[in-house]
């Protein structure tokens, strides 16, 4: 099992930037891949970007695709999302999530952090 805390969460007017992090303990890292997802009240959990275990291959949806960027240090034991040109839609809980595959869909991962909310303010 590996354990998850993300954080880097917090408000930004529109246009704005934050990077968030995502720190894993407990396992060993560089063996998962990474996603990230949000989560609005009422709405289901959606996919943002996912990374493999190496980092060679990356996802978004189409939503980020352009604004967003994930990336890892397996060093550091850690994943990245850094979001650029941020939008009020953009405003949700923000999960980090470790899983043996680089999906799309949150079934695939078995490891969950606790989220960190981003607002963007228009």
């Amino acid at each position: 099992q590996v354990q998850l805390v993300e954080s880097g969460g917090g408000w930004v007017q529109a246009g704005g930037s934050l990077r968030l992090s995502c720190a894993a303990s407990g396992s060993t890292f560089s063996y998962y891949a990474m996603g990230w997802f949000r989560q609005t009240p009422g709405k289901e959990r959606e996919f943002v970007a996912a990374i493999s275990w190496t980092g060679g291959r990356t996802y978004y949806s189409d939503s980020v695709k352009g604004r967003f960027t994930i990336s890892r240090d397996n060093a550091k034991n850690t994943v990245y999302l850094q979001m650029n040109s941020l939008k009020p839609e953009d405003t949700a809980v923000y999960y980090c999530a470790a899983g043996q595959v680089a999906a799309t869909t949150s079934t695939w991962y078995k490891n969950w952090g606790q989220g960190t909310q981003v607002t963007v303010s228009s």
